[in-house]
C-alpha cells in the first residue's frame, strides 16, 4: 500500500508525485534498496513521466529513451555543473568553485579536457600502455606455473597503479610500488564510503574516513607531487591553473587533484573488472577476443610476452570489434549512473508528441539509461551476456531499435550532453590495454566456480561493484 500525502498545490502539467509517507525521506530508502526495480513499478503504474520525492528533493524522471534528447538538449535551462560542483566539493573537501571567489576556475578547468583527447590523448595512451606492461611484467613475468589470486584485487592493483604512474607520474622511491599501494589501500577505504558522501550523510558519522581522506589529499600537496616523476600534461595544466588563484589554499589545490584521481580509477576499476569476469565465464567470448589480438599482433609482426614492448595506435585499438564489443557489453550489464539536470528557472520542457512538463526552478530531472540498457524491446535477452552484441557483419553495431524506431541513444555508460564523462576514451583506451595485455601473455581461467552479483549499494553513482570477489589463474602462455 502506498501513502500519499495530499499535495494541494500541484500545477497543470506536472507530473504525477509519488511522495512517500515518511517525512523529508519520502521514497529514498526503497529507492536506494533497488533503484531499477523501483522506476520500472512506478512506470507500470504512471507511465514515462512521473516524480519521485527522495530524500527532501523532488526528481522528475523521464523513462522514455525517445525524450533523452529534449532534455539533453536543453543545458541553457537544465544546468547539471552546479550540482555536481557542489556534491564534488562537499565529497572532496574543496571550497566550491563560486564565480565570485574563483572567477573562471570552472571553464578554465573545463579547458583542460583537451588533454583527454585528439593528439593528447595518443600520447597518454602510449604512456599508460608501457606502464600497464611494466606492471604486468613486474607482477607476473614469474607465472611459468598457474598462479592464482582474487580477480577484483589484481584489477585494482594493476589498473590504479598504472592510472597513478601515467597521471601522476613515477614515485621515484627504491618502494615506489609500495608508495603507491599504501596510497591504494587508502584510496578504497574511502571508495566505500564514497556513495554515502554521495548522499550527503555527514562525514563525521563515517568511521575513519574522514582521516583517510585527509591522509590521501596530503599526498597531493605540492611538496610531494613535485617529487613524482614524469606526470601528465593534463595533471601540470591542472597545476598550473591552481597557482593563478590566490585565495586556494594548497590542501584545497590538493584535494582537487585526490577528486581528480577519483574521477580518474573510481568506475573504471569496477568496470575493468567486469570486463574480464565475463569473459573468462564465456569461453567463445574470450577465444573471439583472443583471436582478435593474436591477429592484430601477427599482422604488425609483434611478438607478445612480458619481454616485448606492444604498441598500438589508436586506429588498431578501435579496429579491434570484437574486444570493443566485449566491453561495451560489461558496460551495459554493469552501468547505473543517473543523468541529472537541475532547471534553473521555472519552465515547460517541451517533449516529442506535444507533451509537457511544467518544472519549477530547483526541480531535479533525471534519466536512468540502466532502464534503456535492460529493455528486451532494445536488446533480446537483456540479462544475458552476448560478446558480440554491438557487432554486425564484422563491423561495429550502432543502430538499434525500439518499437520500430531507431534510438539516438542506446549505451550510455559515461552519461549524456554536458555531463558526459570527459574522460571516457582514456578510459575505453586504458580498459582495451589491460584486457589486451592480460590475454596476448597469459593463459587465463576462474578458479572457483561461483557466480559474481552487482552490488547495488551504488545505483545511479556508475559503475556498480561486485558482491563479492572470485579467484582466478593465470599463467604465461607458451
Amino acid at each position: 500500500v502506498y501513502f500519499f500525502f495530499p499535495v494541494f498545490n500541484r500545477k497543470t502539467g506536472e507530473p504525477p508525485l509519488i511522495n512517500g509517507w515518511i517525512p523529508y525521506l519520502g521514497k529514498a530508502l526503497i529507492f536506494r534498496k533497488d533503484a531499477y526495480k523501483f522506476l520500472l513499478d512506478q512506470q507500470k503504474k504512471f507511465g514515462d513521466i512521473f516524480t519521485v520525492h527522495i530524500a527532501g528533493r523532488y526528481i522528475t524522471f523521464i523513462m522514455d529513451p525517445f525524450q533523452y534528447v529534449y532534455v539533453i538538449r536543453n543545458s541553457k535551462q537544465l544546468e547539471f555543473h552546479e550540482f555536481a560542483n557542489k556534491m564534488a566539493s562537499k565529497t572532496f573537501d574543496y571550497p566550491a568553485l563560486s564565480k565570485g571567489k574563483f572567477p573562471e576556475l570552472k571553464e578554465n578547468l573545463h579547458r583542460i579536457y583537451q588533454y583527454l583527447q585528439g593528439k593528447p590523448l595518443d600520447i597518454l595512451s602510449d604512456h599508460m600502455m608501457k606502464n600497464l606492461q611494466d606492471i604486468f611484467e613486474w607482477k607476473c613475468s614469474q607465472a611459468t606455473d598457474w598462479e592464482t589470486e582474487k580477480m577484483y584485487k589484481f584489477c585494482c592493483s594493476v589498473m590504479f597503479e598504472a592510472s597513478f604512474v601515467t597521471l601522476y607520474g613515477r614515485v621515484p622511491a627504491a618502494d615506489g610500488h609500495k608508495v603507491i599501494s599504501e596510497i591504494r589501500d587508502k584510496f578504497i577505504k574511502f571508495d566505500a564510503s564514497f556513495p554515502y558522501l554521495a548522499a550527503n550523510i555527514p562525514i563525521e558519522l563515517l568511521g575513519a574516513t574522514k582521516k583517510v581522506r585527509k591522509e590521501l589529499i596530503h599526498h597531493f600537496l605540492l611538496q610531494n607531487m613535485t617529487k613524482w616523476l614524469g606526470g601528465s600534461k593534463v595533471v601540470q595544466a591542472r597545476q598550473d591553473i591552481f597557482e593563478k588563484y590566490e585565495l586556494l589554499g594548497d590542501y584545497d589545490k590538493a584535494a582537487h587533484h585526490f577528486a581528480f584521481l577519483w574521477a580518474s580509477v573510481g568506475n573504471t576499476i569496477p568496470a575493468t573488472f567486469w570486463a574480464m569476469y565475463y569473459l573468462l565465464r564465456h569461453p567463445e567470448a574470450l577465444a573471439a577476443v583472443r583471436d582478435e589480438i593474436d591477429h592484430l599482433l601477427q599482422s604488425t609482426g609483434q611478438e607478445r610476452g612480458p619481454t616485448y614492448n606492444i604498441h598500438l595506435t589508436r586506429e588498431q585499438l578501435d579496429n579491434l570489434v570484437y574486444l570493443e564489443s566485449a566491453l561495451n557489453e560489461s558496460l551495459r550489464m554493469c552501468s547505473s549512473s543517473m543523468n541529472i539536470r537541475i532547471s534553473q528557472e521555472d519552465f515547460v520542457l517541451k517533449l516529442e508528441g506535444n507533451q509537457e512538463v511544467v518544472l519549477r526552478k530547483g526541480d531535479w530531472i533525471a534519466l536512468y539509461p540502466q532502464i534503456l540498457h535492460m529493455d528486451p524491446e532494445v536488446y533480446e535477452d537483456p540479462k544475458e551476456y552476448k560478446f558480440d552484441r554491438y557487432i554486425e557483419s564484422g563491423k561495429k553495431k550502432t543502430t538499434f531499435y525500439k518499437a520500430g524506431r531507431k534510438l539516438k541513444y542506446f549505451l550510455m555508460p559515461f552519461g549524456s550532453g554536458i555531463s558526459m564523462c570527459p574522460g571516457r576514451f582514456l578510459a575505453m583506451n586504458e580498459m582495451k590495454m589491460f584486457l589486451f595485455i592480460l590475454l596476448s601473455h597469459f593463459d587465463v581461467e576462474l578458479a572457483e566456480n561461483k557466480s559474481v552479483r552487482l552490488d547495488n549499494s551504488r545505483m545511479g553513482l556508475g559503475i556498480l561493484l561486485p558482491d563479492v570477489d572470485i579467484a582466478f589463474r593465470y599463467k604465461l602462455r607458451s
